[in-house]
């Protein structure tokens, strides 16, 4: 891949995704006098998919209208502690990086990044209206973090690395910001079999991470080839494809799955 086809994929999510997050800041429809059914709520796909994924638990914990754009929930299986600094990959509207302060205590502390603006600005109102003082949200990307090398315990991703054009650039990276015996967890799309070159070749389907997910295998071995051992694989179950409308069809939904791996940064 080119870095003008990466740039080009980049764009491309980062409108989608500046889209989701306008359809859910306070602002939306506050001067435009026009049906705000689409805005300022969560949808109902939102709101399904966050019920398959997270507790009632979890989600009664945190504000509403936060939207749940994931595919699994790495703070099920990422063993938060006390005091412990987590970085969370695409951070959207900060729903993982709430749970997640909630675990590690107020001498803890949640770094959200993300790279649409718009997400940013969300998150921080979310952080805001729950007065959270140990979370911050940064305008960056996963290819180039913004993030101090081994100053990180945590990294967790939901649904976000599968965006990415230069995925053993992501795992490199966060191989730089964890702490030696640092962990990672992530939850991901997945194939199991080859997509068409169509789905592949479209940057919609980029966008709602079906075209630029990898083989399962392809994926895990991008973590090792990053210096990560003890690789631990959790399947979470079918894709959300099928929730979002991507994939261009059911004849593909077969060969997608959401996995949640866990590994560690030798110390």
């Amino acid at each position: 891949m080119t870095e003008k086809n990466g740039e080009e994929i980049k764009r491309v999510v980062r409108e989608r995704y500046a889209g989701l997050a306008r359809q859910h800041a306070p602002s939306c429809c506050a001067s435009s006098g026009e049906d705000c059914s689409s805005c300022c709520s969560t949808s109902a796909t939102e709101t399904a998919r966050a019920e398959r994924l997270y507790s009632r638990d979890e989600l009664e914990s945190v504000a509403e209208n936060i939207p749940s754009l994931g595919c699994g929930n790495p703070i099920a299986l990422a063993q938060l502690t006390e005091n412990d600094t987590v970085l969370d990959l695409g951070s959207g509207g900060g729903l993982d990086c709430f749970l997640a302060a909630q675990r590690v205590g107020p001498h803890g502390r949640v770094i959200g990044l993300d790279m649409t603006p718009d997400m940013v600005q969300l998150a921080t109102l979310n952080a805001e209206k729950l007065s959270l003082d140990n979370v911050e949200f940064r305008l960056g990307e996963m290819e180039h973090m913004p993030v101090d090398g081994d100053s990180v315990d945590v990294v967790i991703s939901n649904c976000v690395v599968n965006l990415s054009p230069d995925k053993d650039a992501v795992f490199r990276e966060v191989f730089r910001v964890l702490k030696p015996g640092g962990r990672l967890c992530v939850s991901d799309i997945v194939t199991r079999g080859e997509l068409p070159a169509h789905i592949r070749d479209n940057l919609e389907q980029w966008a709602c991470c079906v075209g630029g997910a990898l083989h399962e295998q392809d994926y895990l071995q991008k973590i090792r080839d990053a210096g990560f051992v003890q690789l631990q694989v959790a399947e979470e179950g079918p894709s959300t494809a099928e929730e979002t409308g991507c994939c261009g069809g059911d004849s593909y939904l077969s060969k997608i799955a959401s996995i949640t791996v866990k590994a560690i940064k030798p110390r």
